[in-house]
């Protein structure tokens, strides 16, 4: 029986089988038997982390340890409200940092607090407890973001949409001319389109138009 730990890019945590080729933190979420309840954080401090670092072993979910959670690649965590952790991902944490400084214009890159306490109040609806969207013409969006497209997650990616599934990209559409639901947060959004590239999953360049 799989563990519900898997994200999507709703941001919603459920449990699938797949594996992911990253995993996040939202501080301890699960109770003794490994089961969620209707607590979805336990801090703003959202990260992106690799599955393996310098040969750390964990059981997950275990008790009074943070909730190991699991997204399919980088895209989905930004579209979750996630960015790159300092620690195991330093390169991708001050690439992040750099693109966010230019999105903003600022002269100085961001610090943690600064950047999680900005993306907290765009990722959650605290009254609805889930996660806010926005509404953006798709020509208007970089590569790595991801929308709502007729029901479902979707990748953008050059000229197409990628529909995502926990297993990876399973079809891709023409990129609509086209008003769409945009999961992934706004600040995320200038981010990437000033020149933060996410690791994308093998399957992205599999689905064919």
């Amino acid at each position: 029986m799989p563990l519900q730990n898997r994200v999507t890019p709703h941001g919603e945590i459920e449990a699938d089988p797949a594996r992911g080729d990253f995993m996040g933190n939202r501080g301890i979420l699960h109770d003794a038997n490994r089961q969620l309840g209707r607590r979805r954080w336990a801090h703003d401090n959202w990260i992106i982390c690799y599955t393996s670092f310098r040969g750390r072993h964990r059981t997950v979910m275990s008790p009074c340890h943070y909730t190991e959670l699991f997204f399919l690649d980088e895209a989905v965590a930004l579209a979750a409200g996630h960015r790159p952790c300092y620690e195991c991902r330093r390169q991708s944490y001050r690439a992040w940092t750099e693109a966010w400084r230019i999105a903003h214009g600022a002269v100085q890159p961001p610090c943690a607090k600064e950047m999680d306490r900005a993306l907290h109040l765009e990722r959650v609806d605290r009254a609805a407890r889930r996660q806010r969207t926005w509404s953006c013409h798709l020509n208007d969006l970089p590569d790595g973001a991801f929308v709502a497209w007729e029901g479902a997650p979707h990748l953008v990616l050059g000229d197409r949409l990628l529909a995502w599934r926990h297993t990876g990209y399973t079809s891709a559409i023409p990129r609509p001319l086209a008003e769409v639901t945009v999961l992934t947060p706004p600040t995320s959004v200038r981010t990437l389109a000033a020149g933060f590239r996410p690791a994308l999953h093998t399957t992205a360049k599999t689905p064919k138009i």
